[in-house]
């Protein structure tokens, strides 16, 4: 007899299964809009209009990082809080209550993307993922996204209501290692998530309903910033989870040590947060100093960051030595290659190092003035959410969906098939576009090619480049599509009575050997907000003491073709008079050193 995840906890199991098969909708939605992209760009084969590209692109995004990953790591967190605590949520109408916020909020904030890609249906959200004025979207899509946070914050209440249950029934006990990740990430979610809030709820929703007439820019996008970066580790957070408490039970071995993990959450609690101006670098409402305090808060990122990847790596070392490996190296062959879980996570973790690298670019004040706005962003982020989250999210599926269905996986030869062709495709993908980005090449654009210029590159030539984009495409389009036959294959299966047992990997350093202090959760929340008050209170209150709070009169975008020939006339006019005036000025200076 089994005891899976569904065995144990049977009400919380189908919770946890409707979050995962949301997410694989997204994911698919997701993946079919980002190789329209992919050729559009590409210029390999288009057959949608490129005006039409920014809904894509909107789509593309949306239900690929927030979407797919948010409902995935909601249902990880529910399964994380429930095992390590032994316990049954507290009210499981709750939970399904939350579950539905989410649910009915991505489809309000969905309507008007996907309508913009037709005439028939006069609403549009052409956004992007950033979705910061001036482009102005469809009051649904606001509030579409209000009722997705709310959910969130919701399903948040739900695991600290089961943590405080616990904690009075075990008040000498230390937090469990997961459910102690679960609520470091969402006390960092509450905080990031306070300046999105304002921005839609204060200023682009009543925008867009026509309350007010305008709205300030820099402010809209400092507080989307303010979340737009945290949000990553929203997702990596619970990918770290993986890493942390499930990577060394597929490696055959333990954690190799529950204090550093703690240390590591904590840290990723106190630093997301203060560091969104480093997105803002060529901003110019926002002062040298303000960004440089927002580079060194983020340079201190990679101390978490480099904890992790060496607990991680010495935990899989235990691992395979465990199984017999041995030498400096030798070990490597040992760990269980042939598992697509293991290796779809260990795949997924290398590439994240290869983003480590190109994020210290991106952090870098001077440095990040070649590459910014530039593909090489992309290639950034593709690694990050792309690759790290999104990889170890399917590569764990395949141990997740047995365990809340009660079904043997379909097939787990094409299980590994699939996590190696995401890893290959991501490589070719991303390779391009950060050699790219080094040439000045845009991101956000459906046209990159410009009449009159060319792009020059060291190695190769644009059309390699291209080539490779669409190639990477292509491999992740395939990778999606051997996911989801394995994914529907084990959905339409049959009950299985040998399924591995529910748990995550032990430690070989505990909870015991961690200071008491990592567990008080008051003192970093606290914290946590003074560092956000300090990167933050002075930047923003120079924003509205230059631009105002509701700024200038700045028209919404999109705008008519009509208005935008206008604003070119306009601006050609007043160059004109300018370069005029300044002409006669100098003539008359000069005349007069001369004299």
């Amino acid at each position: 007899m089994s005891n899976a995840y569904i065995d144990q906890f049977p009400a919380e199991a189908k919770v946890v299964k409707a979050l995962f098969y949301s997410s694989f909708v997204a994911l698919a939605l997701g993946g079919v809009f980002g190789i329209i992209q992919t050729l559009h760009r590409t210029d390999i084969y288009r057959f949608i209009d490129s005006a039409n590209y920014y809904s894509v692109l909107t789509a593309h995004g949306v239900f690929m990082v927030i979407t797919f990953t948010i409902f995935f790591l909601v249902g990880v967190f529910t399964w994380a809080v429930t095992t390590s605590l032994d316990r049954e949520v507290e009210d499981i109408r709750f939970t399904w209550a939350w579950v539905a916020l989410m649910s009915i909020g991505t489809v309000m904030a969905a309507v008007p993307i996907l309508a913009g890609l037709t005439d028939s249906i006069d609403m549009s959200a052409a956004v992007l993922f950033t979705f910061y004025a001036p482009l102005q979207g469809h009051p649904l899509f606001y509030l579409g996204l209000v009722l997705f946070v709310v959910g969130t914050w919701v399903a948040g209440a739900d695991w600290f209501r089961s943590w405080w249950a616990w904690k009075k029934e075990n008040p000498d006990a230390r937090i469990p290692l997961p459910t102690f990740m679960v609520l470091t990430t969402m006390i960092m979610w509450y905080i990031a998530t306070m300046g999105v809030a304002t921005s839609i709820l204060v200023f682009l929703l009543p925008w867009s309903l026509g309350w007010i007439e305008t709205v300030n820019p820099l402010l809209t996008r400092t507080l989307f910033w303010f979340f737009g970066h945290p949000v990553v580790y929203f997702w990596l957070m619970p990918a770290y989870m993986m890493w942390y408490v499930m990577l060394p039970k597929f490696s055959g071995g333990k954690l190799f040590s529950d204090p550093l993990a703690r240390v590591g959450f904590v840290l990723f609690l106190l630093l997301s947060t203060p560091v969104g101006i480093h997105h803002q670098y060529l901003d110019p409402g926002i002062s040298e100093g303000f960004k440089f305090i927002a580079m060194t808060n983020t340079m201190f990122l990679l101390l978490p960051s480099l904890l992790t990847a060496f607990t991680v790596v010495a935990s899989m070392e235990h691992g395979a030595r465990q199984r017999g490996g041995t030498g400096y190296f030798g070990w490597l062959k040992a760990l269980p290659w042939r598992d697509p879980v293991f290796a779809g996570m260990a795949l997924a973790g290398l590439l994240f190092a290869a983003a480590g690298f190109s994020g210290m670019v991106n952090a870098g004040m001077n440095i990040n003035y070649l590459v910014h706005n530039s593909l090489w962003v992309v290639g950034h982020f593709h690694l990050t959410v792309g690759t790290a989250v999104a990889l170890t999210f399917m590569a764990v599926s395949y141990w997740f969906i047995p365990q809340v269905t009660g079904k043997e996986l379909w097939n787990r030869s094409v299980a590994l098939v699939q996590v190696v062709l995401w890893f290959i495709g991501m490589t070719f993908m991303t390779n391009s576009m950060h050699r790219a980005g080094l040439i000045g090449m845009p991101r956000r654009t459906a046209e990159p090619q410009y009449e009159g210029f060319e792009f020059e590159t060291a190695v190769g030539s644009v059309g390699e480049l291209d080539a490779q984009i669409a190639l990477g495409g292509v491999l992740l389009t395939l990778s999606l599509v051997l996911f989801f036959a394995n994914i529907i294959g084990t959905a339409f299966g049959s009950r299985s009575d040998t399924l591995p047992d529910n748990g995550y990997a032990e430690a070989l350093s505990g909870s015991d050997d961690a200071p008491r202090v990592l567990d008080n959760l008051k003192l970093w929340t606290a914290i946590a907000i003074v560092l956000v008050i300090f990167a933050y209170s002075l930047p923003l209150l120079s924003i509205v003491d230059r631009g105002g709070l509701f700024g200038p009169d700045i028209p919404p975008l999109p705008v008519s073709l009509e208005s935008v020939t206008f604003l070119a006339f306009a601006v050609e006019h007043v160059a004109t008079v300018a370069l005029e005036s300044a002409g006669n000025f100098a003539q008359t200076a000069l005349s007069g050193v001369i004299n």
